[in-house]
């Protein structure tokens, strides 16, 4: 039962941490070694749980996605919207279905994770400090070659530690997208590129995982559910009135402990 409790815990951490610039993937590494968990062969409890944080956020922006998704046959802003989308999503696509033995094999460390964390929060915080121009107030006023180029900035967080969210928000930010703008903007994102993670990865790992699997990543998946539903909102309103600086010092903070622990 204790790998069970442990399963619920590293779900309520995916749920917190998917969306904030600070690296859910990193967490999970370094929380699944730090609390011994007997998780499913392969990272793939990992990428699944992800999968509830994605549902969560389709809740909460269910009016949105429905009224593009019927409005694709009849309105050019639903069209432009989920063209934008489409493009910025293929990058990662593309590089993370050719470079997935890679990452799993290579990449998931503690030090890779701790690497990045610091590396990702210096430039939060130098782009917090730059003059940028905030061109686009909304997601839909993004235009298709800025959508693309931010999708280009989410290929960065193959590397585990550097955090979905943070690449496309920083690469968002410095294309001149409004903070929150370029927040959400992440979140949409999100949506095509974890749940195409979700299930390549479950093809990929379809002869390793067995019904026994099934209970613990049930148990991860809907803690994750409710913990992402009830961190996204506050965390548009942090951003919106403070930025997202205090992301940027806790991810150095963490880096340099899990560093410190590593090699001291």
């Amino acid at each position: 039962m204790s790998n069970y409790y442990i399963a619920a815990l590293l779900g309520v951490i995916e749920g917190l941490t998917e969306f904030l610039p600070v690296s859910s993937t990193g967490h999970l590494i370094l929380f699944v070694d730090l609390l011994g968990f007997q998780a499913p062969p392969g990272k793939t409890f990992e990428v699944m749980i992800q999968l509830g944080a994605v549902l969560a956020l389709i809740a909460l922006y269910f009016r949105k996605l429905w009224a593009t998704l019927i409005g694709l046959p009849f309105e050019a802003a639903a069209r432009r919207f989920a063209l934008v989308v489409l493009l910025a999503f293929l990058p990662a696509m593309v590089l993370g279905a050719l470079l997935h033995g890679f990452i799993k094999e290579v990449l998931f460390s503690q030090t890779v994770v701790a690497a990045a964390l610091i590396v990702g929060g210096v430039v939060i915080l130098v782009v917090e400090q730059m003059q940028k121009r905030e061109l686009y107030k909304t997601v839909e006023e993004i235009p298709p070659l800025t959508g693309f180029i931010v999708g280009v900035a989410q290929t960065l967080a193959l590397i585990p530690g550097v955090s979905r969210s943070g690449a496309t928000i920083i690469g968002g930010l410095l294309m001149g997208l409004e903070r929150r703008t370029a927040a959400e903007f992440s979140f949409f994102l999100s949506i095509p590129t974890m749940s195409a993670a979700f299930a390549y990865d479950a093809y990929k790992n379809r002869e390793a995982l067995s019904f026994d699997d099934a209970g613990l990543i049930a148990v991860g998946f809907v803690s994750a559910f409710v913990a992402a539903l009830l961190v996204v909102r506050p965390f548009l309103a942090v951003v919106s009135k403070i930025g997202f600086a205090p992301f940027a010092f806790y991810r150095v903070a963490l880096g340099v402990f899990v560093l410190t622990l590593l090699y001291l």
